[in-house]
């Protein structure tokens, strides 16, 4: 598989590196992981959970005795991003779960992301301290203040070193402008603006104002009822800061220009794929449902996950994408019963290599997969403790679809719909990738002779 540094290796083993969170089989609902996202330089790590947790693990420094392995991943900062709240006015419970987790480019020698629950979504700022200030004239060292007729001599206060703290400040707070859970949140080129997403609406923002937003789209028709479609992801391109796309339950993406107008009811563009009448079935408009759109690097495509594949576009084409990859197709004689335990609305991410030759996405049984775009191979691997030794390489897995079952392979029968894998995250500018299984969080890289 090609990786994110090269344009051309189709070879690329991946090995084990690490694991975070509780081996017990007996996982509490707070622990879930809910979203995994790298920084803008692969640093750091973030995840957060569905008890309102956000756990952000920062890279070491690479070994000079071990230059073969890269540095790992160790916990840096860890903070109660949201609470549960109530809304009395709806009767409504406010879950504490972290929908998603955004960076913003560094600016500084802070770090700044954006988290989001259901309603509300937080800037928090993280930031170092590792000194600190000695010698006050007007208080003592442990903070209270001293009787100003003691005060005989002036003293110039002077900084000390002290071990490392890493400090989570909130430092704005965007509340009360959703009606609808909020399923996305994605921060605009311009570094001044970022838009949120519900079910039916888009805001956009300003990182500086808490107070109000503006509806960029609103697909509210006014009798309910006529509801025939919701929003199920948007994000911005990544460097035209007038451009954005929102993905729809009914399998379509709409392009919007905010040139054209304030309220970008009508898009620019709309990519629609015709459906095959011969796949045609009672579940065909729940697997055609769009779970996550990401813009490549480049902009110059953009990829979406439906329920059974990944597909790529071309935004200059809207008749049909350019790439189609298969993420489980052994399943569609299996969606009547995905369909009763709920599994075939599972909302799979799917996200881009460093420079775009490979896109990754989840599937069930802890399996991820892999696609690579420029020599059209694909492959199934698997986040399991049972090849969780360092620098373990990870074996190709295989679905047998019915006949005679080879030995490597595992029975489509025998899959494992508890276990899956949802989110997943690529290190912008190395071959190091994040999974989220349930509650654990594995770290696979690329094995360097």
């Amino acid at each position: 598989m090609a990786g994110a540094g090269g344009g051309g290796n189709s070879d690329v083993q991946w090995c084990f590196s690490q694991v975070k969170g509780a081996i017990d089989d007996d996982v509490a609902e707070a622990d879930i992981i809910s979203t995994v996202e790298f920084n803008h330089s692969g640093e750091l790590l973030a995840t957060g959970d569905k008890g309102g947790r956000v756990v952000i693990f920062q890279q070491e420094p690479e070994s000079k005795s071990q230059p073969q392995c890269r540095g790992e991943y160790n916990v840096y900062s860890t903070f109660q991003s949201h609470e549960p709240e109530f809304d009395y006015l709806k009767s409504l419970e406010i879950e504490e779960k972290i929908n998603k987790i955004r960076w913003l480019p560094q600016k500084n020698a802070a770090q700044f992301l954006l988290s989001t629950n259901d309603k509300t979504i937080k800037l928090w700022k993280i930031s170092e301290r590792d000194k600190r200030p000695e010698g006050y004239n007007l208080k003592e060292e442990d903070g209270r203040y001293r009787d100003f007729n003691t005060v005989t001599t002036l003293r110039v206060p002077v900084f000390r070193p002290m071990d490392l703290m890493v400090e989570a400040s909130p430092r704005r707070v965007f509340a009360n402008a959703h009606t609808y859970h909020i399923n996305s949140i994605s921060v605009n080129s311009d570094c001044e603006t970022y838009l949120s997403a519900d079910d039916l609406r888009i805001n956009l923002w300003n990182l500086e104002i808490t107070d109000r937003s503006f509806n960029i789209v609103d697909i509210k028709p006014a009798n309910m009822e006529e509801l025939t479609e919701v929003i199920t992801a948007a994000e911005f391109h990544p460097n035209q800061c007038n451009t954005f796309v929102y993905s729809s339950s009914k399998g379509t993406i709409r392009l919007c220009d905010m040139r054209a107008s304030a309220l970008c009811d009508k898009h620019a563009k709309m990519f629609e794929e015709p459906e095959d009448p011969n796949n045609r079935s009672f579940f065909s408009e729940i697997i055609s449902s769009i779970s996550d759109v990401k813009f490549s690097h480049s902009g110059r495509y953009m990829m979406t996950r439906d329920y059974l594949s990944v597909k790529i576009w071309d935004l200059n084409m809207e008749s049909r994408p350019v790439e189609t990859y298969q993420v489980h197709e052994y399943l569609r004689s299996k969606l009547c019963s995905l369909y009763e335990n709920d599994c075939i609305f599972d909302k799979f991410e799917c996200c881009w290599n460093g420079n775009d030759s490979v896109v990754m996405t989840g599937s069930y049984n802890n399996f991820f997969r892999m696609f690579d775009r420029g020599y059209r191979q694909d492959v199934t691997l698997e986040a399991s403790r049972e090849n969780s030794k360092p620098r373990s390489v990870l074996k190709p897995r295989k679905v047998s679809t019915g006949g005679k079952r080879k030995k490597d392979e595992i029975s489509v029968d025998s899959l494992d719909f508890n276990k899956k894998i949802l989110h997943t995250a690529w290190h912008p500018l190395d071959n190091i990738i994040a999974v989220a299984t349930t509650n654990n969080l594995y770290i696979f890289q690329e094995k360097l002779n």
